[in-house]
């Protein structure tokens, strides 16, 4: 009777030790679809300074060509220094028209990159990494974000004395818009748009990006 107790422990242990482990919390998949351009945001969510020192917490475990490690981050969420950053950024380039972000939706806080070395093809690829692993963070922290390539880099430079030039801005607040993704084709415009308060973002499906 004992010896069938554990063998029946046994196969209980390995049965557990086979299957798949089920892990808790964001699958990549969701943070990546969570994971849209949000120009406008509620004005009663502001955004603590951990959340900041969270999103650039992630940079330090990214990749980076070399090990070079180029990037400094400024943190901004005081609301006068915000103000500063949001009067010297652009964005929305496919809707000029609508002036974004609209008056009392403006990002309440912001991290600017700068890079410690001249930009070049490997500064270019570990931006795009440490900018995308930073704002899936804050998508698993609640927050939302934008990537900002459009803005007056002397400015801001100025405005926050910079030691280095910044090469990229994130946006960062609790979004107010409502975005859907819509599939495409290839041949068909990419360009996003809005109706009746939704900001539609076309894209390719995956089976066209593959080339057979």
């Amino acid at each position: 009777m004992a010896d069938n107790f554990l063998e029946n422990k046994f196969d209980e242990y390995r049965q557990r030790k086979s299957a798949p482990t089920t892990r808790s919390g964001h699958s990549l998949d969701s943070l990546l679809k969570k994971n849209r351009s949000y120009r406008g945001y509620d004005a009663d969510w502001k955004v603590p300074t951990t959340v900041l020192e969270k999103m650039v917490e992630v940079t330090q475990w990214v990749p980076t060509g070399k090990n070079q490690q180029a990037f400094r981050f400024k943190l901004v969420n005081d609301e006068r220094e915000a103000a500063i950053v949001t009067e010297n950024v652009k964005m929305g380039a496919l809707l000029p028209e609508l002036h974004l972000p609209l008056p009392g939706t403006e990002p309440p806080a912001y991290i600017i990159i700068c890079s410690t070395i001249p930009e070049c093809k490997r500064v270019h690829v570990d931006l795009g990494i440490a900018a995308q692993s930073m704002l899936l963070k804050a998508v698993e922290l609640g927050y939302n974000g934008l990537i900002i390539a459009a803005f007056n880099a002397q400015k801001v430079t100025e405005a926050f004395n910079l030691p280095y030039p910044p090469v990229l801005i994130l946006a960062v607040g609790k979004g107010a818009e409502k975005i859907e993704m819509t599939e495409i084709s290839a041949d068909e415009s990419h360009n996003y748009w809005r109706e009746n308060g939704v900001h539609y973002v076309p894209k390719i499906r995956w089976e066209e990006l593959i080339i057979r």
